[in-house]
């Protein structure tokens, strides 16, 4: 397909930022914890999430119990992003000295452009607007029931909940190695920093993230790339007021920065997916041109079973999309393994 452009209109685009915060991963490790359908799939195993639960205090634990029931861990980590604290102490100060309004407002996901107006108005009480906010979110899996919770609450009981499960997680579970932690987050986004000079910014992302091919969007004039352990190997995708933020999981050589000879765990999943003469004979018909399922069992000659595992395989890897059950393969992904094996030789 041939295009002539006739417009004069630039390509939007945006800028990426890094941020380093120990409060970030604090209510990250929080929201991990209560994600039991997501420990089967997690860096650290379910049972290594179930025993920490069983020996954190009762206090601790019933705290626990209310973030799983209504998501707050949400509501923490927008209010780290509305006030950027250097501690936990500004930030349990902060917590108090908000007005209602203010930390309802703080407290409800962002929806877009078009939804703020109607934001601030279940914040300040409007349950009119609370019930469209919820009609709007109906296909979310968790934010409808997330917002009719935080425009009832009452404000005190918001408070209150917040600052016990902020202050008895870092206690119990942060604190103890907590300089550890800030150094890995450091030499974490220093990295990333250093590849933002022979980068894109959409392959910075795209790097950063192990395979999130992140593409401009109205209104968005800012990435934020947020460095996490906790939440390993996911990134967890986020919204604010003209950002996105994708807390993304720090790379091996951050966690063990004295072994030149441990290799990323994106790298070695992306070569262990190629590692296949199969998947090789799937990446080349996708670089030639997206393919259905279907498609992919005619051209190989394999059944749809065993087909569907090794896309699986790639998807997980990172090396292929699929929308509407169509693959395609990224592109770039493939090109730049080359340049990740090669800083990794370096």
């Amino acid at each position: 397909m041939k295009l002539l452009n006739i417009t004069n209109r630039k390509r939007e685009s945006y800028q990426v930022s890094f941020r380093q915060s120990i409060l970030l991963e604090c209510a990250l490790g929080i929201a991990a914890i209560t994600n039991t359908p997501l420990h089967n799939s997690m860096e650290k195993s379910k049972v290594y999430w179930s025993n920490l639960r069983d020996n954190l205090s009762s206090e601790l634990q019933a705290a626990l119990v209310f973030v799983e029931k209504h998501n707050t861990w949400k509501t923490l980590l927008q209010l780290c992003h509305y006030h950027h604290c250097e501690d936990l102490k500004e930030f349990l100060s902060f917590i108090e000295e908000l007005e209602e309004s203010q930390l309802k407002f703080y407290s409800l996901p962002y929806l877009g452009k078009e939804l703020q107006e109607m934001r601030r108005q279940a914040s300040e009480g409007d349950m009119e607007a609370c019930r469209s906010l919820m009609k709007e979110t109906k296909e979310h899996n968790f934010f409808s029931n997330y917002i009719q919770f935080i425009c009832e609450t009452e404000t005190t009981h918001l408070k209150n909940h917040l600052k016990t499960v902020m202050s008895k997680w870092y206690e119990e579970f942060v604190q103890p190695s907590e300089l550890e932690i800030c150094e890995m987050l450091k030499r974490d986004v220093a990295s990333k920093q250093e590849m933002e000079k022979k980068l894109t910014t959409e392959q910075l992302v795209e790097w950063a993230t192990g395979g999130i091919d992140y593409r401009a969007e109205p209104n968005v004039q800012e990435v934020l790339l947020v460095p996490q352990q906790i939440y390993r190997p996911w990134n967890i995708e986020a919204d604010m007021e003209g950002t996105k933020i994708f807390y993304y999981p720090v790379a091996d050589e951050s966690i063990s920065p004295n072994d030149p000879y441990t290799p990323d765990h994106f790298l070695v999943a992306k070569f262990k997916a190629l590692g296949d003469e199969a998947r090789l004979r799937m990446v080349k018909h996708l670089s030639e041109k997206e393919c259905t399922l279907q498609e992919l069992t005619g051209l190989l000659d394999l059944g749809k079973s065993t087909i569907h595992h090794h896309l699986k395989i790639l998807r997980a890897a990172k090396l292929v999309d699929s929308k509407d059950g169509v693959y395609t393969l990224r592109k770039q992904a493939v090109h730049l393994m080359a340049e990740d094996l090669q800083r990794y030789l370096d």
